[in-house]
């Protein structure tokens, strides 16, 4: 029985509505004494006292319940699955051990919870998914895809229950992780139907003016919407049935989050989004009879309205890895407008609705799991290296990004993300393959590496055995595939480098009768301006440090350990006389600028980004990065609205307190007229310029024209202004502009 103590009276109904459901669908799957069972897990966890509400106070055992529910409508998940979601927040309470539960229930339903508490603690540990929660996440997802499911069906679900909750934060936080890691789950997994209400719910949450003007647009013209829809189906009706074929018709708008990114990417109000309506034909075809009859509507179709061959997709042919197969066109309807039509088949409508799961309901079909298996090895292996950098953006563009079809000279068929390059099919081919890739073949054309891909290519790669893996290649290709191969090449290929290096030197040493000491060498590394070792060993390899330098440089040290150096002159207190360098850096050592981070949070360890070159004075944001490490970017970072749009879950407020005592490197670029003598006038202001040094300069000339960048030391954006205005006024000088 359940305590009142815990659950409301309205829960209690919910609770009874729920298991009903649950039993009407599930009940024959689920044998009788487990269905006490799991009655007599709760009670026992409710009587703990142990049972917690998250932070929209929603009760765990209904959203298990709910959870559950959803799982068994729209997955048709078997037995396993459902069991363990009931029995979740239950073991949660810690009134039972994984042991018990396989005792009781089998191995896997404890398999499915021991997964699903992995990610419960992950979820404790950090407000936000960071590199290693979310290596452990991965692994979690890799390890039994069932987990997935559950956390999509789980987070659609919470999604559903908090509209009216207060907590705007909490709300944020789970909206943005439903769009960037859970609406690209369910679309890789075929789940379109939860993809599309995950992104429509995050829009909602997140960006709820847009969502409400799309929505109250739609619900004004949903009259005339259905009249045209109308219009438009009943002509092909008759045509369909005098062809002789069985099938149902459906009209639909497109899904607000579908419209919303139409609008932003067609730059038009909802009015004049591009194709707005869907049509899905749906055949009742025998399996020997899919292909047939579908290219028949297709024939049809084309007959009666204008087609975009430029909008057509053929996922019949060759269907997706998630194992969606249809075929879309795009036609020119009644009143002008543009009309998307779908023709599919009952099965392939089942398999589009509920994704993987609906495979295992037909016999005889080819199962595209060994795909996903592919895609979850992938992920494997991209864990195994350790590598952080660019982990999450690489596993997102792998959810999300559509499929090019490229054949070998000898026919067999690739499946690449969109954007693939030359590199990428040959790292799909074999590494070596890869790493001794020159270019490709596309049809009689010679191609570079960077070839961006196209369906229907046919590529032949061209190798070198002199060619190997460059560092720039991580950027050139698209899958973490290619990405992980080429940055595990290259890993060994830097340890080889650094033993030949290390044998150099030792030899060198050795010739010389110097005595190898490891302390002395680390010194004198750190003397030379390395601060790793591979680094160093790698500039010896290269020819950029002569090993003659570090043996001279290595005997010095030793002659200073030993106490042979140059002794330097004493002077008494009285003699020494402070230089206005040394004096005014005194002045300002009590004087350091200040980051504050988040909520107040003073002496957190930060780095200034590259790519914007904050200085004290700017409007900054902090970014946690893939490694942990929080990076300061200005607000007009031109990296700034991809960060918001992709990681806003990683951003943290930040600012500038203390009195702006540090100096920054900025870097200008100007343009202006080649005049005679306008370098040495641009520099001329700067050296005027008191607590402002120049680093470097680059000027190119051409037709008469110049642009450089000029890099200079200074202490805040103030004075970055007031030198922006003085080389504004150099004669020739066009214009001058922050980097």
């Amino acid at each position: 029985m359940i305590d009142d103590k815990f659950f409301t009276l309205q829960e209690r109904e919910t609770m009874l509505k729920l298991h009903q459901q649950l039993l009407a669908i599930k009940g024959q799957d689920i044998p009788y004494e487990e269905k006490d069972l799991v009655k007599e897990y709760i009670t026992r966890a409710e009587a703990t006292g142990n049972l917690r509400r998250d932070n929209f106070g929603l009760n765990p055992i209904v959203c298990d319940m709910q959870t559950a529910l959803l799982l068994a409508t729209e997955l048709g998940v078997t037995r396993g699955t459902i069991v363990a979601v009931m029995l979740s927040s239950s073991v949660k309470t810690g009134a039972f051990t994984l042991e018990e539960v396989e005792h009781d229930f089998g191995k896997e339903v404890a398999s499915i919870l021991h997964g699903l508490e992995s990610i419960a603690t992950l979820y404790e540990k950090s407000n936000a998914v960071e590199s290693e929660n979310f290596r452990q996440l991965l692994l979690s997802f890799a390890e039994d895809m069932r987990v997935i499911f559950i956390m999509i069906a789980n987070r659609l679900n919470i999604m559903r229950q908090i509209r009216d909750n207060g907590n705007e934060e909490a709300k944020q936080k789970i909206s943005m992780e439903a769009a960037y890691l859970y609406a690209p789950l369910a679309h890789k997994l075929g789940f379109y139907k939860l993809k599309s209400e995950l992104e429509d719910l995050s829009l909602k949450y997140l960006e709820p003016e847009a969502y409400y003007h799309i929505k109250e647009k739609l619900n004004a013209t949903k009259q005339s919407r259905d009249a045209y829809i109308a219009n438009f189906i009943d002509p092909i009706k008759k045509k369909l049935i005098a062809a002789g074929l069985k099938f149902h018709m459906k009209g639909r708008t497109k899904s607000i989050h579908s419209i919303y990114q139409k609008m932003k990417k067609q730059k038009v109000d909802v009015d004049g989004v591009y194709d707005l309506f869907a049509i899905r034909i749906i055949l009742d075809s025998e399996l020997e009879k899919e292909k047939l009859e579908c290219w028949q509507v297709f024939s049809i179709i084309t007959d009666m309205y204008q087609s975009n061959p430029k909008r057509m997709r053929d996922w019949l042919s060759v269907p997706k890895s998630n194992g969606y197969e249809s075929l879309h066109i795009t036609v020119l309807g009644p009143e002008q407008k543009w009309v998307e039509v779908q023709i599919r088949t009952e099965r392939m409508d089942d398999v589009a609705e509920h994704g993987l799961a609906a495979h295992w309901r037909y016999k005889g079909v080819k199962s595209q799991q060994g795909n996903l298996e592919d895609w979850l090895a992938g992920i494997r292996s991209a864990l195994e290296t350790n590598d952080d950098m660019g982990l999450m953006d690489q596993f997102k563009m792998d959810l999300v990004e559509d499929e090019v079809f490229v054949f070998t000279p000898k026919g067999d068929l690739f499946k690449l993300p969109k954007g693939a390059t030359v590199l990428d099919f040959a790292y799909a081919v074999h590494t070596k393959v890869g790493d001794h890739c020159i270019g490709a073949k596309i049809g009689n054309k010679n191609v570079t590496i960077r070839q961006e891909l196209h369906s229907g290519d046919q590529v032949e790669i061209l190798t070198s055995n002199n060619q190997s893996p460059k560092q720039d290649w991580v950027n050139i290709v698209k899958t973490s595939k290619a990405k992980t191969k080429i940055r595990t090449s290259l890993k060994e290929m830097q340890a080889g480098q650094v033993t030949m290096a290390k044998e150099l030197l030792e030899r060198k040493m050795k010739n010389r009768k110097i005595e190898m000491s490891e302390a002395t060498l680390m010194h004198t590394m750190k003397k030379l301006g390395y601060k790793v070792v591979t680094d160093f060993y790698k500039a010896i390899n290269d020819g950029i440090l002569d090993v003659n330098t570090v043996a001279e440089e290595y005997l010095a040290r030793q002659r200073f350990e030993r106490g042979e150096g140059e002794k330097s002159d004493v002077r008494k207190a009285e003699e020494f006389v402070m230089n206005d360098k040394q004096e005014a850096k005194l002045k300002n050592s009590g004087q350091e600028d200040v980051m504050v981070i988040d909520k107040d949070l003073k002496g957190l360890e930060f780095q200034l980004a590259k790519c914007c070159q904050p200085i004290y004075g700017d409007e900054v944001f902090g970014f946690v990065t893939a490694t942990g490490g929080i990076k300061i970017h200005r607000d007009d970072c031109p990296n700034a609205p991809q960060m918001r749009q992709r990681f806003g879950y990683r951003i943290v407020k930040a600012r500038w307190a203390g009195k702006g005592a540090s100096q920054y490197a900025i870097t200008l670029h100007i343009v202006g007229n080649d005049d005679l003598g306008i370098v040495s006038n641009i520099t001329s202001i700067i050296s005027k310029e008191e607590k402002m040094l120049m680093r470097s300069i680059s000027i190119d000339s051409h037709d008469g024209l110049f642009s450089g960048h000029l890099t200079v030391m200074l202490d805040d954006t103030s004075k970055l202004q007031q030198l922006i205005k003085k080389l504004k006024t150099v004669k020739g000088v066009k214009n001058v502009t922050r980097s």
